[in-house]
């Protein structure tokens, strides 16, 4: 008698009219949702005001907060590497998830008081008022380039590869397509558009990823039904010393702060959600709202990964089905297809098209997010400073203009990117070569008074052109810190980052104006002695402590 598990009919191997329909009116309503949330912003006021289309008018609450910082983390970047991450080595880099939880109480507790006080646009602007001008502009130089190659080229790409997968669509049309209705919408409506159907993505995300994992876990059998069909260390998160996933205890502590506090808390496409906040209360309740969202990745993204590679070797996926790539004149499997393979397999018709709205809502919520940020950044940064008379009706229209270019930079970008093997290693890795140098100047500047301007300005020169060095060679083939593990890197250039910026604010020391002045902590517990904004779970101290212990705790079980 056949194993009901096995019985994976061809039917549901195939895309059915239901599915399409539901991809095409999802589409279709995302699209029309954020064009009439734009149009409905700016018909609310009398003029097209810049704050209203980059920052929503200053009137985020933490709920939308968390829920879009989420969504606009949660790519196609992560369905795809997470999964492919969790066939190939288990819950190592379920660290990613659970140790920007961290990051982002620090977010919470340290930067984000700051931000809303400066009462800024831009992070880049920030930085004018801690340190100086040139720093400014450096930093806008390096957020846009981040935004179009990291944030939306890789999410491109790997959407485009899952639908590929899923679909058969041609790899070109589909990153074409979905960056032109993406940029549609978040060209017209700006920050409102892009927030409001982050919200909406982020509940389609969750409830299609809730789906395919829920099957996946009925099928192997459960925890234990795994457990038996896997290597039992793939089953943890810290690894020791020459583990096969890269990724040792010590490079996970030294290396992702480095890259976890310049995307959480000083990337310009993550922190806009909380420069939009209605106020220094709201912002951190938004910023600690998602880190108790980023504890389901591990489960829901990573976890699905890993039950695949169990069912496999159970025998109920057919591994003659899973995708298989040539590499050096001998086939071997494509595991970066693990979650277009599992739903293609696993999903019945109709549940199919539901997932695949899921999909595009984590491509369509990053591409938004980024391009919205690249517009903020070119208007505030640069085109206000060369004319400081602009109208905000000429801001908005540059943003837009611009937004328009750097979609299609980023659509030349993400055909390249399957040189990567492992597309998490592979982001990270671009991560590790940009975040050291604003990671030491935000961290300084925010926690130490002697940070001087000048020192700020080279760190970001010098840190700037060694990471550009680092990935220059490693592109080639040279890597120049050997086979130490790729989060050491970053964590290497941070020390040297950290030293330039010591010894220039002691040669040239910082003369603090009355506005930088207030935008440094005096001692780290500071934050902890103000105004809670609440009693009880309203007190932003309370539910960070929370936060805390939960993600300890979770560390220790999965150890």
């Amino acid at each position: 008698m056949e194993n009901p598990n096995t019985a994976i009919t061809s039917v549901s191997s195939e895309i059915g009219a239901i599915d399409v329909s539901i991809i095409i009116l999802y589409i279709l309503g995302i699209v029309a949702l954020g064009c009439w949330a734009g149009i409905r912003n700016k018909k609310a006021h009398a003029a097209t005001k810049a704050n209203d289309y980059f920052l929503a008018g200053s009137s985020l609450k933490w709920p939308v907060i968390g829920l879009a910082l989420f969504a606009t983390n949660i790519s196609t970047v992560h369905l795809v590497s997470l999964a492919q991450s969790g066939f190939d080595f288990g819950l190592a880099y379920g660290n990613f998830e659970w140790m920007a939880v961290f990051t982002l109480l620090i977010l919470a507790l340290f930067f984000a008081p700051f931000f809303v006080r400066a009462k800024v646009a831009t992070l880049p602007d920030f930085l004018e008022k801690r340190y100086s001008r040139p720093s400014r502009d450096m930093l806008t130089v390096l957020s846009i380039v981040s935004a179009i190659f990291i944030h939306i080229g890789f999410a491109l790409f790997t959407g485009a590869v899952v639908l590929k997968g899923m679909f058969g669509f041609p790899l070109e049309a589909s990153i074409i397509g979905v960056a032109l209705l993406t940029g549609l919408y978040t060209v017209v409506g700006g920050l409102m558009a892009v927030v409001i159907t982050e919200s909406i993505q982020t509940i389609i995300l969750l409830l299609g990823a809730i789906i395919l994992t829920a099957i996946s876990w009925f099928k192997v059998g459960g925890w234990d039904g795994m457990a038996m069909s896997v290597d039992p260390v793939h089953l943890t998160m810290l690894r020791p010393t020459g583990d096969s996933s890269g990724l040792p205890w010590y490079s996970v502590l030294l290396g992702f702060p480095v890259l976890g506090i310049w995307y959480w808390c000083t990337d310009q496409t993550i922190v806009q959600r909380v420069l939009a906040a209605k106020d220094e209360n709201q912002a951190r309740l938004g910023a600690i709202f998602a880190g108790f969202i980023k504890i389901l990745p591990v489960f829901i993204f990573i976890l699905p990964g890993l039950m695949c590679s169990a069912m496999l070797e159970q025998g109920i996926l057919d591994v003659s089905q899973f995708p298989m790539k040539m590499v050096d004149g001998e086939m071997v499997k494509d595991t970066s297809g693990t979650y277009a393979f599992m739903v293609r397999e696993l999903l019945p018709v109709g549940v199919k098209g539901i997932v695949a709205a899921a999909l595009l809502s984590a491509l369509m919520s990053t591409v938004s997010g980024a391009l919205n940020s690249i517009s903020t950044l070119f208007s505030y940064d640069l085109l206000k400073r060369v004319r400081p008379d602009t109208s905000d009706k000429t801001l908005v229209l540059a943003g837009r203009i611009v937004a328009v270019l750097a979609m299609f930079v980023a659509i030349l970008w993400s055909t390249n990117i399957d040189r990567f093997g492992n597309l998490m290693e592979g982001f990270n890795s671009v991560i590790g070569n940009v975040a050291p140098p604003i990671t030491t100047v935000f961290l300084f500047g925010v926690f130490w008074k002697r940070a001087s301007a000048f020192a700020a300005q080279w760190t970001l020169y010098i840190g700037t052109a060694m990471g550009g060095t680092v990935f220059a060679c490693d592109m080639v083939g040279y890597k120049i810190f050997g086979n130490t593990p790729f989060l050491m890197v970053p964590f290497y250039l941070f020390v040297i980052c950290s030293v330039v910026m010591t010894v220039l604010s002691y040669w040239k020391p910082h003369v603090h104006t009355e506005e930088s002045s207030v935008l440094f902590w005096k001692t780290p517990l500071e934050p902890l002695m103000l105004s809670g904004g609440g009693s009880g779970l309203k007190d932003y101290r309370v539910l960070s402590i929370i936060l805390f212990v939960t993600m300890v705790g979770l560390f220790y079980t999965f150890r």
